[in-house]
């Protein structure tokens, strides 16, 4: 199977259960159906994927003043618009949805640093008193001047 399917759906179960968390933690959230959650997630993972970061880089100057937490008003904001989208998903107000948002990030962080590959391992060093290992030096020609 293809590791990038399979690394989506693995997004799609994490944010799954976050917001069924969010709808099992917080007072103002709810969802009717498993069909309903699984529409909930799909919307989520578009809007996070298309809306969120033109909404990031218009709200910039927000987020640098309120140091970063203008990014919780924004995953809200799109958590309440799913709300008003979806029958049988129902968020009752803003507060709810800030809270409900938190949830469904932490839950995301906290899952996503067991799911993610492993790091590559790194070169061992060389050993004692040998010489180090450089890189070969790229000779550069005239050309690769850059004209302003």
């Amino acid at each position: 199977m293809n590791p990038r399917l399979v690394q989506l759906l693995v997004h799609w179960v994490v944010m799954a259960l976050g917001v069924t968390l969010a709808t099992k933690l917080v007072d103002g959230i709810s969802c009717d159906s498993t069909a309903t959650l699984i529409v909930v997630v799909l919307l989520l993972s578009f809007f996070n994927a298309i809306i969120k970061p033109l909404l990031v880089l218009f709200t910039l100057p927000f987020i640098v003043l309120t140091l970063g937490l203008g990014v919780v008003v924004i995953n809200a904001l799109l958590f309440m618009f799913v709300g008003r989208l979806v029958d049988g998903f129902h968020v009752a107000g803003f507060w709810p949805a800030v809270w409900g948002a938190l949830v469904v990030s932490v839950t995301n962080l906290i899952l996503s640093g067991f799911t993610r590959k492993a790091a590559v391992p790194r070169k061992e060093a060389p050993p004692e008193g040998a010489p180090p290992v450089r890189a070969p030096r790229v000779k550069k020609k005239a050309d690769d001047v850059i004209d302003i």
